[in-house]
């Protein structure tokens, strides 16, 4: 007998000190919107914190941070190492890993948004590619 378990089986409820991968004890966090200001050669490293806006419906590999200006950073769980639960949107984090400004292609925008659930209409609308603040992820933790 064969049996299959997904990742996203028995994934602990978003509370107050759960963390989905790994973190580093040390190192205050910076907000989300202070991330842009923070890169050094379109690159960061260490801990944003920032709240919760959207997440992956799909595998819960990736979580949308909400910034200030009414758009989100992308925080992907580096090589898919741990995937998070749905009922983290509302709730503030603190995520460790590594900014990079990427080109995002039209293809895979519309791939994101299909996993956040939006409609086929909103889908339709995304065009072309875009560049943006990519966040990998070691480990994410709810605060």
């Amino acid at each position: 007998m064969i049996m299959v378990i997904s990742k996203s089986q028995n994934i602990r409820p978003a509370e107050p000190g759960v963390v989905y991968g790994e973190l580093a004890q040390k190192g205050d966090p910076i907000k989300v919107t202070e991330l842009e200001n923070n890169l050094q050669e379109n690159k960061f490293s260490g801990k944003i914190t920032g709240k919760v806006a959207e997440v992956c419906q799909a595998e819960g590999c990736w979580i949308r941070l909400q910034k200030a200006d009414g758009t989100t950073l992308l925080v992907k769980a580096k090589d898919h190492a741990f995937v998070m639960p749905k009922d983290i949107v509302g709730k503030t984090v603190v995520a460790e890993g590594e900014a990079t400004v990427k080109g995002v292609s039209e293809e895979m925008r519309k791939h994101l948004a299909e996993d956040s659930g939006k409609s086929k209409e909103e889908i339709e609308k995304i065009k072309g590619d875009s560049k943006e603040i990519i966040f990998s992820a070691k480990g994410v933790k709810v605060i």
